[in-house]
């Protein structure tokens, strides 16, 4: 039996599969006009607004644990199905907010787990300390409003310590 069939088969075979790797690469990579699909939108801004720090600021070294923390206000009675919403809404505000200015942090907490953590707040006039505490650290800090009045902030993804020095006092929800 010949081995001249078997060598040309292989070969056809490799150049077949390294030819649709090469296409398919080359028509899946990201231009402008598909990053442009996923930059946040700008949020509207308002007087009593803190600003933000330099969020990309914040890095994690290697294998260093990160969180996201949803902070609830429990004087407000809310049903855990509000609650769920809401926690969401903060986490996705918090994700838009750093895909922008801190990708490779965002990265990193995907890498890591994506762990988020709820805890109670007392009132609002916590939350707005905890937010104004978490920007001067060039934390991620986002609020989320239900009936005009702060129901949930995010706090993060960062690095465990830096989350803790501001939100290391609070209970679990």
């Amino acid at each position: 039996m010949s081995r001249s069939p078997i060598i040309i088969s292989l070969a056809l075979g490799a150049a077949s599969g390294a030819l649709g790797f090469f296409v398919g690469y080359l028509r899946h990579r990201p231009d402008d006009s598909q990053t442009k699909l996923f930059e946040p939108e700008p949020e509207p801004e308002t007087e009593e607004d803190i600003p933000d720090g330099d969020l990309s600021a914040v890095s994690a070294r290697f294998l260093e644990p990160c969180k996201l923390v949803l902070i609830v206000r429990t004087d407000l009675k809310l049903g855990s199905g509000k609650i769920s919403a809401q926690c969401g809404d903060a986490t996705l505000a918090c994700y838009k907010a750093l895909v922008k200015k801190n990708p490779s942090l965002i990265g990193h907490w995907e890498r890591t787990g994506q762990a988020k953590i709820a805890l109670k707040a007392s009132s609002e006039e916590q939350i707005l300390e905890l937010e104004a505490i978490a920007k001067s650290l060039n934390l991620c800090a986002r609020s989320i409003k239900d009936q005009d009045t702060t129901a949930v902030l995010g706090i993060g993804p960062a690095p465990v310590k830096l989350v803790n020095e501001v939100t290391g006092k609070l209970r679990l929800l």
